[in-house]
C-alpha cells in the first residue's frame, strides 16, 4: 500500500503544478502583451503582426500619451483626474465608513439592524438602474461636469461595503479594549481614534483598497457624468483614444495607458494585500 501510494504521488503532484503554471501563464499573458507593446517604440508596437517580446525598450509610447508634442494624446490631465477622484473618493469613503461602522458595532439603538440591512440592500442596486436620477440631483446642486460630483458618487457607491467591513472590524474587537479606554477618561470618539482604530486597521486598509480600485478602475460613470473633455478620467480617455477619435490608432500609446492603468494597482495591492486580505476575511467572519 505504501509502495503504491509512492508511486502515485507524484503523478497528482505534477499534475497540479502543470494545472496552476497553466493557470498563472493563461492570466499573465494578457499582462505581459500589454506591458512589452508599451516599452517598445511606436514603430515596433504600430507593426504588423506584432511581435511577443520587444525589440528595443523605449518610453516613446508613454511620452505619446503624456503630452502633446508630435501628436501625442495628452492626457497628463485626464491622469490627475483619476488620481484626484480616486483618492478623494477613498478618503472620504474611509472616514464614513469608519464612524458608520463604529455606530453600527458600537453604539446599539433600536432599528439599528434594520437600518444596516437597509444600508447593504443599496449595495445590490446596479448602478445603472439610478443613473438618471443621479445626474438629476448632481444637476440640482450643480455637481454635473465636475469632479467634486464624481468623487461624491464613487463615494456614496463604495460606501455600503465599506460600512459592512468596518463594522465587522469593530464588532471582531473585545469590548474591554474600549472599557478600559473609557475608564482611563477618554471620551468615545477618543477612544475610537486612539484605541480601537490601530487595532481594527486592517479593515481600514481593505475599504481603502476596495474604493480605491473600484473609483480607479471606474467607467460608466465617470462617461456619463463628465462631459468637458479636459474633466475626463484615464479610463474614458483611453475609451476615446482606442476609438480613434485623435486619428489613426495608436496601439502604442493605447497600451502604454493601459499598463498605467494596471501598474499601480498591482503595486498597492502586493504592498497591502496581508492588511487586505485580513480585512477580508474579518469581514467573512463575522
Amino acid at each position: 500500500m505504501t509502495s503504491l501510494q509512492s508511486s502515485l504521488r507524484p503523478v497528482p503532484r505534477a499534475a497540479w503544478w502543470i494545472i496552476n503554471v497553466s493557470l498563472a501563464a493563461l492570466f499573465l499573458y494578457p499582462f505581459w502583451v500589454v506591458i512589452s507593446q508599451s516599452i517598445k517604440s511606436p514603430a515596433e508596437a504600430a507593426a504588423a503582426p506584432p511581435t511577443l517580446f520587444p525589440g528595443s525598450f523605449s518610453w516613446g509610447n508613454f511620452a505619446k500619451l503624456f503630452t502633446n508634442e508630435n501628436g501625442g494624446a495628452g492626457f497628463i490631465q485626464q491622469l490627475g483626474n483619476s488620481v484626484l477622484v480616486s483618492i478623494g473618493a477613498t478618503l472620504l469613503t474611509i472616514v464614513l465608513s469608519t464612524l458608520a461602522g463604529y455606530g453600527f458595532a458600537r453604539l446599539r439603538f433600536r432599528g439599528s439592524n434594520l437600518l444596516f440591512f437597509a444600508t447593504l440592500a443599496t449595495f445590490m442596486i446596479p448602478f445603472q438602474a439610478v443613473i438618471t436620477p443621479l445626474y438629476l440631483v448632481l444637476h440640482q446642486i450643480g455637481l454635473t461636469n465636475n469632479l467634486l460630483g464624481l468623487m461624491l458618487v464613487y463615494t456614496t457607491f463604495n460606501l455600503p461595503f465599506g460600512i459592512f467591513l468596518m463594522r465587522n472590524s469593530f464588532a471582531a474587537l473585545p469590548s474591554s479594549i474600549e472599557e478600559a479606554a473609557l475608564v482611563d477618561g477618554c471620551g468615545v470618539l477618543r477612544a475610537m481614534v486612539r484605541v480601537l482604530l490601530p487595532v481594527a486597521i486592517p479593515g481600514v486598509i481593505s475599504t481603502a483598497l476596495f474604493t480605491f480600485f473600484a473609483s480607479w478602475n471606474e467607467f460608466f460613470a465617470a462617461l456619463i457624468l463628465m462631459t468637458d473633455q479636459s474633466k475626463y478620467t484615464l479610463p474614458v480617455a483611453l475609451n476615446v483614444l482606442s476609438s480613434g477619435t485623435f486619428g489613426t490608432l495608436d496601439w502604442g500609446a493605447l497600451q502604454a495607458g493601459v499598463a498605467v492603468t494596471i501598474v499601480p494597482c498591482i503595486v498597492i495591492y502586493v504592498l497591502l494585500q496581508k492588511y487586505y486580505v485580513g480585512g477580508m476575511l474579518t469581514g467573512a467572519m463575522k
